[in-house]
């Protein structure tokens, strides 16, 4: 959902009863998904950037993503994946929470 405030438009994201009640558990995890669109490169680079995996271990979730078409990267409290869950699919990648 889109909001309109004085000339800027900011996107609103909304959760459900069921995410809510998810954001009850102690832990969570941030799962990245095989898509189409990013490169192996891309997808290292953010890795590396955002959640400071090391070259090889970025490698490493990038071929386990391609092969079984999903990683958990992340494992914490809902807050703190949820941040990293933002970050990253502004930087296009494919991620959820669970």
């Amino acid at each position: 959902m889109k909001i309109r405030f004085a000339g800027t438009e900011t996107e609103v994201e909304s959760f459900s009863l069921e995410e809510v009640l998810a954001g009850l558990k102690s832990s969570h995890k941030l799962i990245l998904w095989n898509d189409e669109v990013n490169t192996f490169e891309h997808v290292i680079f953010c890795l590396i950037k955002y959640l400071d995996y090391s070259d090889k271990q970025a490698e490493r979730i990038a071929w386990t993503v391609h092969n079984d078409g999903k990683c958990a990267i992340l494992e914490g409290s809902f807050t703190e994946v949820e941040v990293y869950r933002k970050i990253l699919k502004q930087e296009g990648l494919t991620v959820s929470v669970e």
